[in-house]
């Protein structure tokens, strides 16, 4: 299923509350960098905070990626054809775009 699909079902439909909360918290996260620094918070006590978030990203991309891997990917290598090498391709640029971060 590619971007462009409507109504396609994605890999992270079926935890899409999960991760809607946690969205939520990330965005508490970065909205209390922000109280950080408007309350001129020491340095090194917002830069830890930024590396919370920043591993809380990553954990939430590599399980959105994880989910596409278990049924985009695993989808397409069961239909047959060339969607399984774009599948494979979209992957491959999005491990590359996390490792990049």
């Amino acid at each position: 299923m590619t971007t462009t699909e409507a109504g396609a079902t994605h890999g992270y439909h079926h935890q899409k509350d999960e991760h809607l909360k946690r969205l939520r918290r990330i965005e508490g996260q970065i909205r209390g960098l922000q109280r950080m620094v408007d309350e001129d918070t020491y340095c090194i006590d917002v830069l830890t905070q930024v590396s919370a978030s920043t591993k809380a990203l990553q954990a939430f991309a590599l399980q959105l990626l994880e989910e596409h891997l278990r049924h985009c990917v695993a989808d397409a290598a069961l239909r047959g054809g060339d969607e399984i090498d774009t599948k494979v391709d979209e992957a491959t640029k999005a491990i590359a775009r996390l490792l990049r971060t």
